[in-house]
């Protein structure tokens, strides 16, 4: 039987495809490797974890994890620089006071996660001991949260709430600081109470620097 030539829809159709060997990143492989990043640094630490044993949990050989991130710090970081950041869109409520309480439930919810909880300070004992870890630790977690604390300080100068040179580091500063001594390091409870009350200190501190 003859063969029939390709058409001219066939040789377009072709030299669009994808170069052999090109990688194309599943995002559902991206995701089992993020929930495995997680995980193993619950189960073994910074120090211990491996990019194999990341691929183990994942269900995926290593080259895919190597597809996605050059090296396990990088990899730790941005994994943990998105939980730190999930749920931190927050709507404007309205006012200072509701903006804030808000944010710190949204944060302890964030850090009263099991695996947070033993994720944080570990990655902490690591920065102590090694400063690229640390700068960059500290870079992507503030960066994280930054545009949310911005946004809320934005939205209350135009309401007249804080005065216009009010400090968005300062107000991340005051809401998850408390935040995490009180859970990372002296792992007390964290009532709803506690943290409306907190929200109000946390005003009542940024609205005093009014001139």
């Amino acid at each position: 039987m003859r063969t029939e030539p390709p058409t001219a829809t066939q040789d377009s159709s072709a030299t669009k495809r994808a170069p052999a060997g090109a990688a194309v990143l599943r995002d559902d492989v991206t995701e089992a490797i993020r929930l495995a990043v997680f995980e193993e640094l619950a189960a073994t630490g910074y120090g211990r974890l491996s990019i194999e044993a990341v691929a183990r949990r994942a269900g995926v050989g290593k080259t895919a994890v190597y597809r996605r991130w050059r090296s396990k710090l990088p990899m730790v970081i941005e994994v943990v620089s998105e939980v730190a950041s999930l749920g931190l869109v927050l709507p404007d409520t309205g006012s200072l006071q509701d903006d804030l309480r808000m944010f710190v439930h949204v944060v302890a919810r964030v850090l009263r996660h099991p695996l947070a909880a033993q994720i944080v300070p570990d990655l902490l004992a690591e920065a102590a001991r090694n400063p690229e870890i640390a700068e960059t630790l500290a870079t992507a977690l503030r960066e994280a949260q930054r545009d949310s604390s911005a946004a809320l300080v934005r939205k209350a100068v135009e309401r007249g709430e804080l005065p216009v040179d009010t400090d968005p580091e300062l107000a991340l500063d005051l809401i998850a600081g408390p935040l995490y001594w009180r859970l990372a390091v002296a792992r007390g409870p964290v009532s709803r109470d506690y943290l409306d009350r907190l929200a109000v200190a946390i005003g009542a501190a940024l609205a005093a620097g009014r001139r």
